[in-house]
């Protein structure tokens, strides 16, 4: 009878010994899920951190392309405008030194007006000397006025232009085509490619 009473209490310890292994295999399970589980969200997050710092370091590098082509564009515009203005400033000193005795010409235009009234006179014994003379100073103002680039205008036998030309007179004559200058008026002047006065004349209908 004392057998049997130690036998089925080895049993009955026997038995809670499997039941407390088993709870203890089974919380060691559970503590193994349970860092498993907080492994695998500690992996995720760090791969949602690296994701993040991915995704801010692609964002500041367009932002940084982006800096870099508005800089671009902005020296493209400055390094135009720099050319534009030296292209500019370059043309009006050229101009300038071009038309540089435009002022002067303007200033002799009627010097050379008086000079051509004066040489109209009859000529006789007495003026004779004068009159030489005056041609001769008129025959210099033209080569000086022309070492400047300032000429006459030439019309004879010229088809008016209204570019050169100023009509102030108009005629009918065979002799001449329609349209043709018949008459000089006032003399015109050019300074290089630039009209300083048009000619004034008499044009044939």
């Amino acid at each position: 009878m004392d057998d049997r009473k130690n036998k089925e209490q080895y049993e009955s310890e026997a038995h809670e010994e499997k039941i407390a292994d088993a709870d203890e295999h089974n919380e060691n399970d559970v503590e193994e899920e349970t860092d498993s589980k907080e492994k695998v969200v500690e992996e995720k997050g760090e791969e949602v951190a690296e994701v993040d710092e991915v995704s801010k370091e692609q964002k500041r590098i367009e932002e940084l392309e982006k800096e870099n082509k508005e800089q671009y564009d902005r020296m493209l515009r400055i390094q135009a405008e720099y050319d534009n203005y030296k292209r500019r400033t370059q043309k009006e000193r050229i101009n300038e030194r071009k038309y540089q005795a435009q002022d002067l010409a303007n200033e002799l235009l009627p010097v050379l007006d008086n000079f051509e009234r004066a040489l109209q006179v009859e000529i006789t014994e007495e003026n004779k000397g004068i009159f030489e003379g005056i041609q001769m100073v008129y025959k210099q103002l033209l080569e000086a006025l022309a070492s400047q680039g300032i000429e006459p205008i030439e019309v004879e036998g010229k088809q008016f232009d209204p570019n050169l030309h100023h009509a102030v007179m108009q005629t009918e004559d065979e002799n001449y085509e329609s349209n043709e200058i018949v008459e000089e008026m006032q003399k015109g002047y050019m300074l290089k490619d630039r009209v300083l006065r048009p000619s004034m004349v008499k044009v044939n209908k």
